[in-house]
């Protein structure tokens, strides 16, 4: 292929020949699990396998109706694609709402164009806060900085000059210039970096780790108490080897919580599709529930509380200065940095391009040195940026007005001027002011409210910016952050990680922050056990957001901050935060809560199992029996209680909250059927009796259970406890149902007996409940 002229960029012809030789940035891989994922991840896996041998073994033994849990397990499965195939859906539509753009030069002209359109030999612009999406070499007129830590892992910022290369993944920090692609699609670190910030990720929490945790230990117990059990029944019971089985097998089924596994990925999912509405990006799953769990939120002010726009409020002449020369120097300013940031947004509202003077050299700005300048010939110097880093201390004249003017809320820069000396980042001594210029951020309608949420959920908020302290603790105040005037200037913030957690429990406003501190200033409050969100849209955010538990980018961003980010705000509605956090604590809060059913139902099956195992006697339920109390105090119930909702605030400590709950939940329940079970069977009544006797006082108990969790009841949560209740004692009373479940006649005798066995054993729950609690208040 022939070159292009850098200044005009490819022609149509040009770029429709590399488009037919293939020369294009396409970037194949998806972004979600394929179609066949989906279905193996739900259907095919060991719970799955374990209770279709388990099906097997009950049909074998000649009696297919206690079969019916495998139905229970393919309904699961059903009900996990399709909530998942709307996830995917859900998030793949969201992904084409945040796809990256590039703007190119064809033609001589700047076109806006997908990622995916770019050809070979295509000339990007190149200006802050963009990612590369493709390979380029760097060409003349222009220099810039780029942060390549995605690639590399070193945070410093590297400058490239004409000829350098520029590798995909790497983003623009300062500078600005022009790159032509020289490797496109499959060739370029950019399809890599994008299947690893886009694809679909499988929940990785502190939920579904404990959930895994206890599956594996569940995994153990359940081949040597099968086999225990087995034996026992066929030796000691007088049990034909098919009653011996399907005894087993209603052990066996119990003892696993597949139900609450499906449940959890079916709520994340479901969180997912709820969230989509208000147009917010998971990239992560397990982002909502990090979020539900944060107690510290970082923001950084602009984009967040502001718009991230400026408005210029007045230029004041220093001194002698002309306001004419100065709106001159200030228009060549703009012409020498056409991408510029929001300072040079502003300046371009209200200032003419100027071009009568010409530019022997340009120092961009960055977020450390947070001045940009400008050598022009036979006249000098200027530099337009943050006055404490331009003007000398002992200049009082000028600290006094940017100090007044930061109280104001308003933002200060100071344009000087010095000759004789050539421009580069260190500064002369003797620069002289020209202007002052005082602009103001934009706050969002919104900011109020939303951190009105944060401030009554005790969420602690810490504002950290590169601004003038003065300035973002005035706009703070405006927007009710409270504590606003405990603020500080990060140049005097400690290096010691201890020493700089002290200090940031000690103030709530951070200004003049560098991208590197802000990253530090996450860690300090992370060695405090605090769990830490980040918000941010511009590049300086990037590095923080990528050590934050929980990263939250703006779409007005930088590809940067969408990039690393769990979350992506795609409309930038920062009040869309609460109700992410309200998404996941409602998730997170009730699938606690329904643990405990699942897990209950886990403890009494094992202690069952080995208690009857040991004691030789038929086993109290047979597997059809054990899913009518599971559908009807657990799996049923859990769907609607898992999605209610639930405001209350997460803590950690999930496995130990449940278990401490769930071991005595199984323990009562396996003392209530035991006692109930040894009584009929010393009165010599058959074994039909016992496991109608047995299932019932269970049943009884798992209700009180759910009554509990259910707690506190509303009108839709009573009658959802009710309903159960009513199908439950059904199923007794009706004699088809009866005939189908095993179940036999009761007496007035029996039912008294029912009534006792299950208050004691309520009573003796709420007795191993309150030892248990006040074992974990003095350990």
């Amino acid at each position: 292929m022939e070159g292009t002229d850098n200044k005009l960029g490819l022609t149509k012809t040009e770029v429709e020949q590399r488009i037919k030789a293939g020369l294009v940035n396409v970037v194949v891989s998806p972004p979600s699990r394929t179609w066949f994922q989906i279905i193996r991840a739900n259907v095919f896996t060991r719970f799955s396998a374990i209770n279709l041998v388990l099906a097997a073994i009950v049909i074998v033994a000649g009696s297919p109706k206690n079969a019916l849990f495998a139905f229970v397990i393919i309904t699961n499965s059903i009900i996990g694609i399709f909530q998942e195939t709307r996830a995917k859906k859900t998030i793949e539509e969201l992904s084409l709402l945040s796809k990256s753009k590039v703007k190119v030069v064809r033609g001589g002209i700047d076109v806006m164009i997908n990622s995916e359109e770019v050809v070979l030999d295509d000339v990007i612009i190149l200006e802050p806060g963009i990612q590369l999406v493709t390979d380029s070499v760097l060409l003349p007129m222009g220099d810039v900085e780029v942060d390549e830590s995605m690639l590399t892992g070193e945070s410093d910022y590297i400058g490239k000059k004409k000829g350098d290369n520029l590798l995909s993944g790497s983003f623009i920090v300062s500078g600005y210039g022009y790159g032509k692609v020289i490797k496109v699609g499959e060739d370029t670190y950019a399809a890599k970096l994008s299947r690893e910030a886009k694809k679909f990720k499988v929940i990785n929490s502190e939920m579904q780790g404990a959930i895994n945790k206890i599956l594996k230990y569940i995994m153990w117990l359940i081949v040597p108490i099968g086999v225990l059990l087995i034996v026992t029944q066929i030796l000691f019971t007088k049990s034909t080897w098919q009653e011996a089985f399907i005894s087993a097998v209603a052990g066996i089924v119990g003892m696993v919580p597949e139900g609450l596994v499906l449940l959890t990925s079916a709520t994340f999912l479901v969180g997912v599709i709820r969230l989509s509405k208000y147009k917010t990006l998971v990239q992560e799953l397990p982002a909502t529930e990090v979020l539900a769990r944060v107690d510290t939120m970082c923001i950084d002010k602009t984009g967040t509380i502001t718009e991230g726009k400026l408005k210029i409020i007045d230029i004041i002449p220093w001194k002698e200065n002309d306001i004419k020369d100065i709106k001159e120097i200030l228009g060549t300013f703009i012409k020498s940095f056409p991408g510029g940031n929001s300072t040079f947004e502003a300046l371009r509202k209200e200032i003419p391009i100027f071009s009568k003077y010409i530019v022997k050299h340009m120092e961009p700005f960055d977020s450390t040195k947070k001045w940009s300048g400008i050598e022009i010939e036979e006249i000098g110097s200027f530099v337009l940026g943050a006055p404490e880093m331009i003007v000398s201390e002992d200049n009082r004249e000028v600290r006094s007005i940017v100090e007044q003017e930061a109280e104001n809320g308003r933002r200060v820069l100071i344009l000087a001027h010095f000759k004789n000396k050539k421009l580069n980042e260190n500064l002369p001594e003797d620069i002289e002011p020209m202007a002052i210029l005082l602009m103001e951020d934009i706050i969002r309608k919104d900011a109020n409210e939303t951190l009105a949420y944060f401030r009554k959920q005790g969420v602690n908020i810490k504002i950290i910016s590169g601004d003038n302290p003065i300035t973002v603790a005035s706009v703070s105040k405006k927007v009710g952050v409270e504590n606003s005037h405990k603020y500080i200037d990060a140049r005097n913030l400690p290096e010691d990680i201890e020493e700089l957690s002290k200090v940031i429990e000690e103030n709530v406003i951070f200004g003049r922050v560098t991208p590197y501190q802000k990253q530090k200033l996450v860690k300090a409050l992370q060695s405090r056990g605090r769990i830490v969100a980040m918000t941010g849209d511009g590049i300086n955010d990037v590095l923080a957001l990528k050590e934050s538990d929980c990263g939250i980018a703006m779409a007005s961003g930088s590809d940067a901050t969408k990039a690393v980010a769990q979350l992506v705000l795609l409309e930038s509605n920062f009040n869309a935060l609460p109700r992410v956090v309200e998404e996941g604590r409602k998730m997170i809060n009730n699938l606690e809560r329904v643990s405990e059913l699942y897990l209950s139902k886990t403890v009494y099956s094992i202690l069952l199992s080995l208690i009857f195992a040991l004691i030789f006697l038929p086993f109290p339920y047979d597997p059809i029996q054990l899913s009518l109390v599971g559908s009807i105090s657990i799996g049923f119930p859990s769907m609607f209680l898992a999605l209610v909702p639930n405001k209350a605030l997460v803590h950690r400590g999930f496995l130990k909250r449940v278990l401490s709950i769930s071991i005595p939940n199984g323990i009562s329940i396996s003392l209530g059927t035991l006692l109930v079970y040894l009584i009929a069977y010393y009165q010599g009544r058959p074994i039909e009796e016992l496991r109608t006797l047995s299932i019932l006082v269970s049943g009884c108990i798992s209700l009180l259970i759910l009554l509990n969790v259910s707690k506190p009841l509303n009108i839709f949560k009573g009658t959802l406890v009710a309903l159960m209740a009513i199908v439950f004692f059904i199923s007794f009373a009706v004699r088809l149902s009866a005939d189908f479940f095993g179940f036999s006649i009761i007496n007035i005798f029996d039912v008294i007996l029912i009534i006792a066995v299950v208050a004691v054993s309520w009573a003796m729950n709420s007795i191993f409940i309150m030892i248990e609690k006040n074992i974990n208040r003095h350990p």
